[in-house]
């Protein structure tokens, strides 16, 4: 029997959607990496999923199954100081976002990305930015209809060769009255 076939309608709108915690490496960490690895086309090692996890656990999010706690989706973001604009800029950045083939559209992936742009502006982020491929046709509509524009083509980006667009999603209009200065 199919997956879907096997996936009761209900589930969806029963989805527990959980913020990641260093606690809970041991039992997600594994399954996160995998669920990354098999859709995104950049292998990274463990040593970047802790640098995003352990520096902003409060701005990663899950998806779990309700019935078994098992992973549907992931979202990984940062957030940080963005100097090369002037003025200083909080810009936050979605790293990896990946949903299980099985339970795509469904919104799973629309509710993780509002989550975490929930969470970036509540942390004063003026904007929020990523990098998807331009054959990545579903990501960019996604994306796109979340609001994002396309800032910049990144040719042969990634190692396969693929070329990416930069998206930019602006929480904060630039101007004099949005301004921060540089840490001193």
């Amino acid at each position: 029997m199919a997956v879907e076939e096997a996936r009761p309608a209900s589930l969806i709108g029963e989805l527990r959607y959980l913020q990641y915690e260093h606690g809970l490496e041991a039992e997600y960490l594994p399954a996160i990496r995998a669920l990354i690895s098999k859709d995104l086309s950049e292998p990274y090692s463990i040593y970047v999923y802790r640098y995003f996890l352990y520096q902003w656990a409060h701005l990663c999010y899950m998806a779990l199954n309700p019935a078994d706690n098992s992973l549907l989706g992931v979202i990984i973001c940062k957030l940080e100081h963005h100097v090369s604009h002037s003025p200083v800029t909080q810009r936050g950045y979605i790293a990896m976002l990946a949903v299980s083939s099985a339970y795509r559209g469904n919104g799973i992936a629309t509710a993780l990305v509002k989550k975490a742009i929930d969470a970036m502006a509540a942390r004063q982020a003026d904007e929020v930015v990523l990098e998807t491929e331009e054959t990545n046709v579903p990501a960019m509509r996604l994306y796109e209809r979340l609001g994002f524009l396309r800032s910049k083509k990144l040719h042969r980006y990634y190692l396969n060769g693929n070329s990416a667009y930069r998206l930019v999603l602006l929480l904060r209009p630039a101007g004099p009255e949005n301004s921060r200065h540089a840490p001193d």
